[in-house]
């Protein structure tokens, strides 16, 4: 899960009550359909800095809950609300995250460039902007274990 820490930091998630949170606001159907159907409690998350400098991965987290209605979707005063979305039938849903805890130091995206282990890794790839993408185990993996090591250089 990618966000851009101006706007909801692992900080955050790590602040928030039961250090969990709706991951709402999700409107690109391809990140979406990712959520909605692959996404389940208890699956392990990489928390991703977008924008940032350096950008990186930041944090683990987990899914907490199934997938169900983004209620921003339906709020007029929310920057997310979709007049074309109805109760009847939403476009979009969510999943709540739970942090489970800071890595020890930040995988950069460079880092994650650079490493023959990442190859494929969709956060790498020129031009990605999906907030929410599927790791790989291996990948997820290769991250926990590079946050453990020294930094390079």
């Amino acid at each position: 899960m990618k966000s851009e820490p101006s706007t909801f930091s692992f900080d955050d998630l790590l602040a928030a009550p039961e250090r969990t949170t709706p991951w709402d606001g999700i409107r690109n159907y391809q990140a979406r359909n990712f959520m909605r159907d692959e996404m389940r409690p208890g699956d392990e998350v990489l928390f991703y800095h977008s924008n940032a400098a350096p950008p990186g991965v930041v944090g683990l987290a987990e899914v907490a809950s199934q997938p169900y209605d983004d209620p921003t979707q339906f709020d007029p005063s929310s920057r997310y609300v979709d007049p074309t979305s109805t109760r009847e039938a939403p476009r979009w849903q969510l999943v709540d995250v739970r942090a489970v805890r800071p890595l020890a130091r930040m995988v950069t995206l460079d880092e994650i460039k650079g490493d023959p282990e990442l190859r494929g890794m969709e956060v790498a790839r020129r031009g990605s902007r999906l907030s929410i993408t599927p790791v790989d185990p291996a990948h997820f993996d290769r991250i926990v274990a590079l946050a453990e090591a020294p930094a390079p250089g």
